[in-house]
């Protein structure tokens, strides 16, 4: 674990933070369907990766309280992006599936967000782009932590 008294790790811990927050919110503006909340978006992406699930998971998977979830579920359904089915074991519970309508969404979303990435990378030189790829996995790991 960084020791964040030493100078060192302290400012290399803000300067990821502030860079992973600054590329994150620059992201967020290459988005395809403006009508969408980032929340929303969120939640799509969580059922994309993990498959159906019932409102109470996707909720602890998204970190929020499950009445939200209930919300976010619906605004989804009503335009269409998500589909509620009775569960298969539990017939008080529901179980929330993506549309092929989210799915298209989705990849859409994410080749516009990959080629803006990628344009972005062509200013790195070799060095710089070989130690990117080589985060990557790190990355990815902190942010399912």
């Amino acid at each position: 674990m960084p020791d964040l008294s030493h100078g060192d790790d302290a400012a290399a811990v803000n300067a990821l933070r502030s860079a992973v927050m600054r590329l994150s919110r620059r992201l967020k503006h290459q988005r395809v369907d403006e009508s969408l909340s980032p929340t929303e978006m969120s939640v799509l992406g969580t059922l994309a990766r993990c498959g159906s699930a019932t409102p109470g998971e996707l909720a602890r998977k998204e970190h929020v309280q499950p009445p939200s979830m209930t919300r976010i579920v619906a605004l989804l359904e009503a335009k269409g992006l998500v589909r509620l089915e009775p569960h298969p074991e539990d017939r008080r519970q529901k179980v929330v599936t993506q549309t092929e309508t989210a799915e298209a969404m989705l990849e859409e979303s994410r080749r516009k967000r990959n080629a803006w990435l990628a344009g972005l990378t062509e200013h790195l030189d070799e060095d710089e782009w070989a130690r990117l790829r080589a985060a990557a996995p790190v990355l990815e790991k902190l942010a399912h932590l």
